[in-house]
């Protein structure tokens, strides 16, 4: 097992690359999915990578100092943030925030992702961007 500080470069994770890093629930909800399949759309058009929020959760230095160096947007499911909180408690500040039920999706237990509400998502955060 490679050490804390040698695991990014060992495995070549996104640690150590891009200016715009999206950080997402990911919860156990469809608003959950539908945030992390909204960061990995605007990942794979160019606008920012993926960075795991569970490395941020787990206060581990390394992805800590490379979020710091980045601009972050955090893509919070519901009301709860708990990614916005997991930031927060780290001591990292989101440059963009969003929340998908406040875009009016409702919440619910199902975890299937409708193909628009992704692209809701996708747009707003696009359009955020731009200002």
């Amino acid at each position: 097992m490679a050490r804390e500080d040698e695991s990014c470069e060992e495995e070549k994770c996104l640690c150590a690359s891009g200016e715009l890093l999206f950080l997402t629930c990911s919860g156990g909800s469809n608003v959950g999915q539908i945030s992390n399949k909204a960061a990995v759309e605007l990942a794979k058009e160019g606008r920012g990578r993926l960075f795991c929020l569970a490395g941020i959760g787990a206060h581990l230095d390394t992805m800590i100092l490379a979020a710091k160096e980045r601009k972050l947007v955090a893509i919070d499911g519901c009301p709860i943030q708990c990614a916005t909180k997991i930031l927060d408690h780290a001591g990292l500040e989101s440059a963009l925030s969003v929340v998908v039920t406040d875009l009016g999706i409702e919440k619910s237990p199902r975890l299937e992702v409708e193909a628009a509400d992704c692209e809701k998502v996708v747009e707003k955060i696009k359009e955020r961007l731009r200002v």
